[in-house]
């Protein structure tokens, strides 16, 4: 074959192999690239304990009493888990696991143990969602009190301050004179408990818990919300105001031979001072039938059908009680 008709031929050839050349070089598989893992949410936590009676030092419980623990997660990521430690010396003796609910808010109830120091602190593990944080540490102290005529501080203080939110009637000095005495007594009353001024552990539970506070019998009944009632049964009076007892006092009804009448009354006159039968500041609701001050008191009835109160009580009753304010009395 002549020279000329070999190069002719040698671009066919070329394109023939062409194709055989490009089915024989291998191909490089494409691997997909992860975008890098979001780094967990930082956040931070609120947190306040609720229950019990406050000073602004501490916070202070019954045994066996619930605590409420309740916060708010900034940056939040509802449904991660938090956890509630409450710590003894260095021992956690309980741990509570919540979840975040919307809006960042979580809850813990859990009820405390016997007297002492706990420490609570909520902490969150780090998870994919979120990094790790805690709340700072809060102290409670749960107590095991006792009080009576002499004591006083803390203990004498936060004892007034809670018969006073219930309605009972009190000075709040911190510390444990006769008419405090008088208000534990009539709390005592109240709650089966026995007549006597002495404030047992018993008595510091319910009132660290707000409770035992008096059941009105008439709750919707007065002239703008306010009556009087008298419960023969346990020697209390109570002025009661919307619905609610506003304060309940130690008192003397007749006895047997003068006994105090029973039934619905208005207050139709008042008398300021003291008069001739050493009655201190009277409102009259039927006859001479009357609340006032006088200097002997008992834990039974005795008077002659009037309803005896503390002389240093007598004033603030008198000028709560307007002209018309009905009264109930019953066994």
């Amino acid at each position: 074959m002549s020279i000329s008709r070999r190069l002719l031929l040698l671009p066919l050839v070329v394109l023939a192999l062409a194709p055989a050349a490009q089915a024989q070089t291998p191909t490089t598989p494409t691997t997909p690239v992860k975008p890098p893992a979001p780094k967990p949410v930082a956040g931070k936590a609120s947190m306040s304990v609720h229950g019990g009676l406050a000073t602004k030092k501490a916070r202070y419980y019954a045994p066996a009493q619930e605590v409420v623990v309740r916060g708010v997660v900034k940056r939040a990521v509802p449904g991660e888990v938090l956890t509630l430690y409450a710590i003894r010396g260095r021992k956690a003796s309980k741990q509570v696991r919540r979840k975040v609910h919307r809006g960042g808010r979580y809850e813990f109830r859990f009820k405390v143990g016997n007297a002492g120091a706990v420490r609570l602190v909520v902490k969150h593990r780090r998870s994919d969602a979120q990094a790790k944080f805690r709340t700072r540490n809060e102290t409670i102290q749960v107590v095991n009190w006792q009080a009576g005529g002499g004591s006083s501080g803390v203990k004498v203080l936060l004892l007034q301050r809670g018969l006073l939110k219930l309605g009972f009637a009190t000075p709040v000095t911190g510390s444990f004179d006769g008419l405090t005495a008088n208000a534990v007594n009539v709390f005592r009353k109240t709650n089966g408990l026995g007549r006597d001024g002495y404030a047992t552990t018993s008595v510091y539970a319910k009132v660290l818990r707000g409770e035992g506070a008096f059941k009105l019998h008439y709750p919707n009944s007065g002239t703008h919300g306010k009556h009087v009632e008298f419960d023969w049964s346990r020697q209390v009076l109570v002025l009661a105001d919307h619905g609610k007892p506003y304060r309940a006092y130690h008192v003397s009804s007749g006895k047997p031979s003068t006994p105090t009448v029973f039934g619905s009354f208005r207050f139709y006159s008042k008398t300021p001072g003291t008069n001739s039968h050493g009655m201190v500041y009277s409102s009259y609701f039927i006859g001479g039938y009357a609340i006032h001050g006088y200097a002997s008191v008992p834990n039974y009835p005795a008077s002659h059908g009037c309803l005896r109160v503390p002389i240093p009580n007598a004033v603030s009753i008198y000028n709560w009680i307007d002209l018309g304010d009905p009264i109930y009395t019953y066994e």
